[in-house]
């Protein structure tokens, strides 16, 4: 049985629900469609200076960040004793891990996706291939932030609620919400990524720092995923 095989399996246990599937359009949607002009006004309210389009695209990935936490964390905390069965029968933990990471990747894409083209229909895109770009690196990063959040803690409710802090801390301190570049903000995952949505939402580029920053941000949180996965695949049940 191949890594790529059983990411196919994980993907569709996912999906199973007809509820899963309605939640990853209907969500990443409403954020879109919803949230867009309030983020601009509670924006401007803090002392931001946030751009109509710029809100709109800022909103389309915070709505793939959500999602692809949320999917990461659950992912992880509802795999752990089927994901040691599996890697004891031979599949081990470091393809199981990979079949997680490629079936996380797999949906938070599709999260992402229904995230561009609401954002796309709604208001346009000063520079579609940056905004995609964007959205999709918000929820690479998200799946290591559920993923390390699932790796230490078991109890769904305490998981949940710290993904949900972590994106609140990230959503309200981000650039987006003032023009203040220090504070808790500077530390927060999504900060590169932010900055380059908000520029392509306003038909802006960025200079290649932001770009390569960006990447090395992604990468580093799909690592740490791999690494979360890797270890709950391997650690026996006490």
């Amino acid at each position: 049985m191949s890594a790529i095989t059983v990411s196919g399996s994980f993907a569709r246990e996912q999906l199973r629900a007809p509820l899963t599937v309605v939640l990853l359009v209907a969500v990443p949607a409403f954020f879109v469609l919803i949230f867009a002009g309030v983020l601009g006004e509670f924006a401007k309210a803090l002392g931001g200076t946030l751009e109509a389009r710029s809100a709109t695209a800022i909103s389309a990935g915070w709505a793939a960040a959500f999602l692809s936490g949320t999917l990461g964390f659950f992912q992880l905390g509802s795999s752990r004793g089927a994901d040691r069965r599996l890697a004891a029968a031979g599949l081990g933990a470091a393809r199981v891990a990979l079949a997680r990471i490629a079936a996380a990747l797999l949906l938070a894409m599709t999260v992402a996706a229904v995230a561009f083209l609401t954002l796309w229909i709604r208001s346009g895109i000063g520079h579609p291939l940056h905004a995609a770009v964007g959205i999709a690196a918000f929820a690479a990063i998200y799946i290591g932030v559920g993923a390390v959040v699932g790796a230490f803690i078991t109890g769904a409710l305490e998981g949940s609620l710290l993904v949900v802090l972590v994106f609140s801390l990230d959503a309200f301190t981000g650039p987006q919400m003032t023009d203040n570049g220090g504070g808790i903000g500077a530390f927060m995952p999504t900060r590169r990524a932010a900055d380059l949505l908000i520029a392509a939402g306003g038909g802006h580029g960025s200079p290649s720092a932001d770009w390569l920053g960006v990447a090395a941000v992604a990468f580093s949180a799909l690592a740490l995923a791999l690494i979360a996965f890797w270890l709950v695949a391997r650690t026996r049940e006490a």
